[in-house]
């Protein structure tokens, strides 16, 4: 069977080993699992594949209060003694108080979908394979109807994690994995010329020095990330700003920085004559 190859978007840039565990899960039909530090743009690969194959994106954000069967469906029990009280419908037909979750929505599909799985680690340690049992079978059972739904097409899944907690062994065999690695200056410089294509070289280049000497701070709790740097930079070209330098002083700082502790680990690190190292 062959298969469209994804080759990332106009704006989402990718890396040659990112499009390979890409088409390696497409290939294979199993869920596709990326790691990486927040703002790695875990959640934006998964638009850029359901943008790139034309597939409607199903997102499922996860809590930590999250089941596999809040995937699958709810049955509003609240909505029917409302309406069995003050409505005019017919509260006999269950049907009408079944709503479908992400999962179960993406099986009842008329055609393929692409169902992104936000941050897989939020939920409790039997919530992964839980979630695979159900993506195996590509059917399941409403109890309150005995209706089957089963899924026409294989959906595409892409499961995300920060690595707040280990997942199980037997939902990481099943899986096709990938680290999103922070990307390099070049790499971070298409990326930013991608949402910023009228940048001057100059502060380009002096944005990117300093951002990456903050990320090389001892003691952040939270390093600034690609999304922040992309917002920095759009404050400052709205501000009129054209230069930027360490030691200068770093205007709109708390764009990168979004901890108090982070705050006070730059000023001590300037204040003692250890400003970041471009």
């Amino acid at each position: 069977m062959t298969f469209r190859r994804f080759k990332g978007t106009q704006k989402y840039l990718t890396s040659t080993s990112l499009e390979s565990a890409v088409n390696c899960a497409l290939a294979l039909e199993r869920p596709l699992l990326v790691r990486g530090e927040p703002g790695t743009g875990k959640t934006q690969l998964a638009e850029a594949i359901a943008e790139d194959l034309g597939l409607r994106l199903i997102h499922w954000p996860v809590k930590s209060a999250t089941r596999a069967q809040d995937g699958l469906y709810v049955y509003d029990t609240v909505q029917r003694l409302y309406d069995s009280r003050f409505g005019d419908g017919d509260v006999k037909d269950i049907r009408r108080y079944i709503k479908y979750g992400p999962l179960g929505e993406s099986f009842a599909a008329a055609g393929r979908t692409l169902l992104l799985i936000d941050e897989v680690d939020k939920a409790d340690l039997e919530f992964p394979n839980d979630l695979l049992h159900e993506l195996d079978r590509m059917r399941f059972t409403v109890g309150e109807t005995g209706d089957e739904i089963v899924a026409r097409e294989r959906p595409v899944v892409v499961i995300t994690s920060n690595a707040e907690k280990e997942l199980p062994d037997a939902f990481l065999r099943r899986c096709v994995f990938h680290f999103i690695e922070f990307p390099d200056r070049e790499l971070m410089s298409r990326i930013v010329r991608v949402h910023h294509p009228e940048l001057e070289q100059k502060l380009l280049d002096e944005s990117l020095r300093s951002f990456y000497a903050i990320r090389d701070l001892d003691g952040l709790r939270k390093r600034p990330s690609t999304s922040e740097l992309i917002d920095w930079i759009a404050v400052l070209k709205r501000a009129g700003i054209a230069s930027v330098e360490l030691e200068q002083g770093m205007p709109f700082l708390g764009a990168l920085l979004k901890r108090e502790q982070d705050l006070i680990a730059f000023a001590e690190a300037t204040s003692r004559g250890r400003r970041p190292r471009a």
